[in-house]
């Protein structure tokens, strides 16, 4: 025959339990060592922060460093750029474009122009030609905007180098997503707007893995791996994965 261990407790029994638990966990029970745990989970909270806040610190030291001696380091290349493209069809130097940083805020963002000086007013003509077919980003490899100089420019990823300016006044960081514009963010999905989360960079993932070649759903995934595992050794790792890549120019338009 079965039998059945009746576990039901009675109402003493219950009220009994729940002295037993208020004595082992209060505070004012009578554990002398009720201490220990909240001890402990201070330990672990403020271990972590400083973690995070040392690790912040240093992302943003690297940076202020790296941009400063490669402002000073490339003066001279930037004065030949800037006179070539000034000497191609007088136009500014500098192409102003407004971006989206972290949060969402808005910030303005310096290329070397390689482009016609009504680019974006043309740009509406060449959409069904985009390389990423009717995607977020807009990409094409024989852009009719682009001056001779801008081909070269954009093949040694040379027309990105005023963005150092952006690193050293804090609005990106030297590795991070690309910062996209606003109409593009417009268009993002909730999962899409992970990207948002750090300061974007001028290399990541997706820039050192075939840039422009790259579609958009991918460029996201490459963000969001970047995003869960970055690291001062990722960011080194991927630093120095961009000196080959800006070379070869693969990917690159």
């Amino acid at each position: 025959m079965n039998t059945m261990i009746n576990t039901a407790k009675t109402p003493v029994e219950k009220s009994q339990l729940t002295k037993d638990l208020s004595l082992r966990y209060s505070q004012r029970g009578g554990n002398r060592w009720h201490w220990r745990p909240k001890l402990k989970f201070l330990y672990k909270k403020y271990a972590w922060l400083t973690v995070i806040t040392g690790s912040k610190a240093l992302k943003r030291t690297i940076d202020m460093v790296g941009s400063i001696f490669l402002l000073i380091a490339l003066a001279p290349l930037f004065l030949l750029i800037a006179a070539l493209v000034k000497l191609t069809d007088r136009g500014p130097v500098l192409f102003w474009q407004k971006r989206v940083g972290r949060w969402g805020r808005e910030f303005d963002f310096p290329k070397f122009r390689s482009m016609i000086m009504d680019a974006e007013k043309r740009k509406e003509e060449l959409l069904n030609q985009n390389q990423h077919g009717n995607g977020i980003t807009f990409k094409m490899k024989e852009d009719p905007r682009i001056t001779w100089i801008g081909r070269i420019l954009r093949k040694l990823s040379m027309d990105e180098l005023p963005q150092l300016w952006s690193v050293l006044c804090g609005h990106m960081s030297l590795v991070g997503p690309r910062p996209p514009v606003p109409r593009e963010v417009e268009r993002y999905s909730l999962s899409d707007r992970r990207r948002l989360e750090v300061k974007p960079g001028l290399t990541c993932i997706w820039q050192v893995s075939g840039r422009s070649n790259i579609p958009f759903p991918q460029q996201v995934e490459l963000d969001a791996q970047y995003i869960d595992s970055q690291s001062l050794v990722l960011d080194i790792k991927l630093l120095c994965q961009t000196i080959p890549a800006v070379l070869l120019g693969r990917g690159a338009y």
